[in-house]
């Protein structure tokens, strides 16, 4: 077989940040912390959420990226993917799976081990870093991103994400603890809340809404082939575009913001 290289920040960050030898992870390894940045509603007050336009929501403080992915970073469900991602990747447990909110988005990742260290992986917020070392793994090769002066950045900051603010975070917990096809549920129901916060048919905070709603009604036991994943998948959308025409409120401004 071969190796699977992540080139997601966050991952490629904790694959530099672990140990060489994989059969060492769990014996070394105390956890895993995934940064964030907090998106553009960090400091936000959360009862403020649901008036949220989708320009608001695209308009990512750090990183330059597509609608839904920055729709994803503003709720944090960007990270809720990631945290299912980590689980399957490094096969670390939920609890061994920690996020921290980190504005600057120097640190991408860390490693926690149980002798008290701390390993990080820190850069510029410039997606042609982990690009570069996927595509020359094990060696190294010039990225063209520029060089991380740290005087110049002068601080480091870390805070714990608000639930109120961040309640989809959860759900990716709540997921890696039920059958495996809870992840695909929670996976395609975002996608149509997303779309149809994009082309203003729900409101913000009913992104989480119909996450959560599908996540709890998910029917997913039994799902052990990629054809039985497929046809949740396929029953979980259709049920997300039923919630979305439930809650599609009358008279919603501004225009569409299309993916």
């Amino acid at each position: 077989g071969g190796d699977l290289i992540p080139i997601d920040s966050e991952h490629s960050a904790i694959q530099q940040s672990l140990p060489d030898d994989r059969s060492r992870w769990q014996a070394d390894v105390r956890n895993i912390v995934l940064t964030a940045s907090g998106g553009p509603f960090r400091q936000r007050a959360a009862h403020t959420l649901q008036a949220v336009t989708p320009t608001e929501a695209c308009a990512h403080p750090n990183w330059s990226m597509g609608a839904k992915i920055s729709v994803d970073s503003a709720t944090m469900m960007n990270k809720a993917l990631e945290v299912i991602e980590a689980h399957y990747l490094f096969g670390m447990r939920p609890e061994q799976i920690e996020v921290l909110i980190h504005p600057q988005s120097i640190v991408h990742s860390m490693v926690n081990y149980h002798d008290g260290s701390v390993i990080a992986q820190l850069g510029q917020p410039d997606m042609r870093t982990p690009i570069a070392y996927g595509l020359s793994y094990p060696a190294r090769m010039a990225s063209g991103a520029p060089w991380l002066d740290l005087a110049r950045v002068g601080r480091l900051d870390f805070e714990q994400p608000d639930p109120q603010r961040f309640p989809g975070l959860a759900l990716a917990f709540e997921a890696l603890r039920m059958p495996v096809g809870a992840c695909a549920v929670l996976n395609a129901a975002n996608e149509v809340a997303v779309d149809a916060f994009l082309h203003q048919r729900i409101r913000f905070t009913d992104i989480h809404r119909i996450n959560a709603d599908l996540l709890a009604s998910a029917q997913c036991a039994g799902c052990d082939s990629l054809e039985a994943l497929a046809e949740l998948d396929v029953q979980t959308r259709l049920q997300a575009q039923q919630r979305v025409a439930q809650l599609s409120p009358s008279g919603l401004g501004g225009a569409a913001l299309l993916a």
